[in-house]
């Protein structure tokens, strides 16, 4: 019998990572990281990347796995997850997944699939669409009623995107989305605790966290990235672009790390907001949560 697959998941900065190396001290796990940013190499500061400390007292994966200039998509990361949860199992070690990406989460553990996408295909519907978006919408609502009821009639790009999976595909666009909805586990055995903090401790946690990572040498990783041609995914990670435009000379540092802490506060809030929606989740607080972890693993 395979070990069971199990997940502490949270917004960012309520102590995952802790949690999450006491226990798989306890169980003898191997951490995967479910997070779109630790897979790049050279960014280990302003993604609160294990260290190197931790990693040798616990095995993790999916770390240190692309060069920022390389994309990370949502289905690259899906296989590669999964394939490092599959060896870990075959091994007979207990998997445990942290991070706060929700829809990495998702997409590694739920049957989640992602139609394809032709940009030639969607230049044409465009084109053919651009002067009445009614006429698309009524087209889809033709052949896909339950994707267009979900769609305004004014949203061209939206409409154009459900025809072209429909004709890509030959499955209408809804079909696609009624996994996203079910929250069917790939794995049955799936266990998961989530880190409950309010927002006023929460955001306080944040303020101190900006600063130490500043002061772990933050402005000196992003001068050492500045000039590469980094993936619209790496560029997307929370601070790196207001450290460039500090380095730049674009900001002063006191005005980026505050826009370092707004924007963090704001991407935890809708962090919560989505693992809010997921009823399988156990809220707990990070004294308990590696317990109730090992309560999980039986």
């Amino acid at each position: 019998m395979s070990p069971p697959v199990l997940a502490v998941i949270g917004p960012t900065a309520t102590g995952k990572s802790d949690v999450a190396l006491a226990a798989a001290q306890r169980l003898d796990a191997e951490i995967v990281a479910v997070d779109a940013f630790t897979v790049y190499q050279g960014m280990d500061v302003g993604t609160a990347k294990p260290s190197a400390e931790a990693r040798g007292r616990v095995p993790h994966h999916m770390i240190d796995v692309l060069d920022p200039v390389e994309e990370c998509t949502v289905q690259w990361f899906q296989a590669r997850a999964r394939m490092a949860i599959d060896d870990v199992r075959a091994r007979g070690r207990l998997p445990l997944l942290v991070g706060g990406s929700g829809l990495y989460f998702r997409a590694v553990v739920d049957d989640l699939r992602f139609p394809p996408t032709d940009p030639a295909l969607r230049a044409r519907l465009e084109r053919e669409h651009a002067a009445d978006p009614a006429r698309a919408h009524a087209r889809l609502a033709a052949s896909d009623p339950e994707a267009a009821a979900r769609i305004d009639a004014a949203n061209l790009r939206r409409t154009v995107r459900a025809l072209e999976v429909a004709e890509l595909t030959g499955r209408p666009f809804s079909q696609w989305r009624r996994a996203w909805e079910s929250r069917e586990s790939v794995y049955p055995d799936l266990g998961v605790v989530g880190l409950a903090l309010d927002r006023d401790a929460l955001a306080a946690r944040i303020a101190t966290r900006v600063e130490a990572m500043l002061a772990a040498g933050w402005l000196e990783e992003c001068r050492r990235l500045l000039d590469r041609p980094l993936s619209s995914t790496a560029r997307q990670a929370i601070g790196y672009a207001e450290l460039f435009a500090h380095l730049e000379g674009h900001l002063a540092l006191e005005e980026a790390a505050e826009r370092i802490r707004v924007r963090t506060r704001r991407f935890a809030i809708r962090q919560e907001r989505w693992f809010r929606a997921d009823w399988r989740i156990q809220w707990e607080a990070r004294e308990a949560a590696v317990e109730a972890l090992l309560r999980l693993a039986g």
